[in-house]
């Protein structure tokens, strides 16, 4: 069976996906598709050689027979909306990160969901799919370094635009670790607070950079991640888990080494597509073959809450240079 889907939003990810979909994956076809600019995305179609239905709205998207199921990669503000109508219709739904711009946007997606007594919802969080961060969760679940104390991470890229403010280092940039120290230390955050070292002279008067995120767990694990959007050098992920026995580190992405002009080097990349288009790839088939298999597993919208409240008590931080709580309720059942 080939699941019809509809992508709502064509910008460069939502390309990105209908590309992915129509010429990389397995069994699944993009079949409809809105933007709020409709002729930029015919053309887009036209451009990755696709034959899909184009409509104004992405609720017609929602709302159209043909559809299976629906990927919601449109402006951030629109996703809550047609996530909450995308389960109204019963149609399971891919979102990109944020699910909502609030905390409380993202707990009215999960009541809507329990209510509707099946998972539907996907959070576009990709790295839980990442060959690398599957191989560091293994090392943990199998005990081979003891119980994790400490966890010291960098998420670095090499510039932003002038737009680019100092909370969004939080909301677009950390969200993505929000997530995934979630997930490989199976353990909810208790506290934050955030540091500001010396800005580098590379950013703007909007933006502090970089910054240091301090987390405590509710197991008492400690985790630094250290936030730096202009590094210059490249787009440089870094996780490292201090465990009672051990460490272990995300592995680098593959690249060749040289030895030329007395030197030894090694490719750093600078494009984040480039660092997980691979994961990007695995996270979208799993969510086809999901479907397919009548239940999801992907991160799910009580994932994309718990960031979001994360990623609340982090701006707090930025603000008030306290130490803050990380206040989640307790994990509903129907996500266990």
């Amino acid at each position: 069976m080939t699941l019809k889907l509809g992508v709502i939003g064509t910008g460069a990810i939502g390309q990105e996906h209908i590309r992915r979909c129509s010429h990389v994956l397995q069994g699944a076809q993009v079949v409809a598709v809105s933007d709020i600019n409709v002729e930029g995305a015919r053309a887009a179609l036209q451009r990755l050689n696709i034959e899909a239905k184009v409509f104004e709205n992405g609720h017609d998207v929602i709302q159209s027979p043909d559809v299976d199921a629906v990927l919601v990669t449109s402006w951030d503000p629109t996703h809550e909306e047609f996530t909450l109508a995308a389960i109204a219709a019963g149609k399971p739904v891919f979102c990109e990160k944020p699910l909502a711009m609030s905390a409380e946007g993202c707990r009215r997606v999960v009541d809507a969901e329990i209510q509707a007594g099946k998972r539907l919802v996907q959070v576009g969080f990709m790295r839980p799919y990442d060959a690398g961060y599957r191989a560091l969760k293994k090392v943990i679940t199998d005990g081979d370094i003891g119980e994790p104390l400490m966890l010291h991470c960098a998420h670095r890229n090499p510039t932003v635009p002038e737009n680019y403010t100092t909370p969004m280092a939080i909301t677009n940039t950390l969200i993505h670790e929000l997530d995934v120290l979630r997930w490989l230390t199976n353990d909810d955050y208790k506290t934050v607070q955030v540091v500001f070292p010396r800005v580098t002279s590379k950013s703007h008067s909007q933006l502090k950079d970089p910054q240091i995120v301090l987390f405590e767990t509710q197991k008492g694990v400690r985790i630094d991640v250290e936030i730096f959007v202009n590094c210059a050098y490249g787009y440089d992920i870094q996780c490292e888990v201090v465990g009672e026995e051990g460490i272990a580190r995300l592995p680098e992405p593959s690249s060749v080494q040289l030895r030329k002009e007395a030197r030894l080097s090694n490719t750093i990349l600078v494009d984040w597509k480039d660092r997980f288009i691979e994961a990007y790839d695995v996270e979208l088939q799993a969510f086809i073959n999901d479907i397919k298999a009548g239940q999801l597993t992907g991160p799910s919208a009580w994932d994309g809450f718990a960031a979001s409240v994360a990623a609340d008590a982090c701006i707090k931080a930025q603000n008030s240079g306290a130490i803050e709580p990380v206040e989640m309720p307790p994990r509903p059942a129907f996500y266990n």
